[in-house]
């Protein structure tokens, strides 16, 4: 084992600005809210291993399905996109009615958005240059931070407001189809 702390550091700092957890708060109080909950624990765990599995397997799973690594995260986007669209207009577009709230921490809480195709397109960058046990302990770090946050999610928009949560939700949704936009383009080309 080659751990460095240097990567470590430089692996968790990449993961959790393309994670950003923080961002996806109004989100998250959106899914709690029409799912009746979230599973932390459930959500956490299946994109943990969702990372860890693509960490591995990624560009081989992909080649199975004869899926580019483009059009994954291409596809994301999309998802993504649409989210945004919901935070935006107020509408539903996912239904969510039917939704047990730990179908909704599988999908589209732990997938897409926080092991999405920005996450996953990123694993596989640093793959190419950093050691694989840096990065499991990157991966590790940034999920005890989305546990946190997805444990917290009453706390904060208590602390929020009605008020705030609205700005938020609406300040993200543009940032997710910014976000998505560009996805799109850098991987469309």
């Amino acid at each position: 084992m080659n751990f460095s702390f240097k990567e470590i550091i430089s692996v968790t700092i990449i993961l959790f600005s393309v994670i950003d957890i923080l961002g996806s708060i109004p989100i998250i109080i959106d899914l709690r809210k029409k799912a009746g909950g979230i599973h932390a624990e459930q959500a956490t765990a299946v994109a943990g291993l969702l990372m860890i599995i693509y960490l591995f397997l990624g560009i081989s799973i992909l080649k199975l399905f004869g899926v580019d690594v483009e059009s994954f995260a291409v596809a994301g986007a999309l998802i993504i996109f649409l989210i945004g669209m919901e935070m935006i207009l107020g509408r539903n577009i996912f239904k969510h009615e039917t939704s047990s709230s730990k179908a909704t921490s599988i999908v589209p809480l732990a997938f897409p958005i926080i092991a999405g195709a920005g996450t996953m397109t990123t694993i596989l960058s640093l793959k190419a240059a950093y050691q694989q046990e840096n990065i499991i302990v990157g991966i590790v770090l940034n999920l005890v931070i989305v546990y946190i946050v997805l444990r917290s999610s009453v706390w904060i928009e208590k602390k929020l407001g009605q008020t705030g949560a609205d700005i938020l939700r609406k300040v993200f949704g543009m940032i997710l189809i910014a976000i998505s936009i560009k996805l799109i383009k850098a991987n469309l080309v």
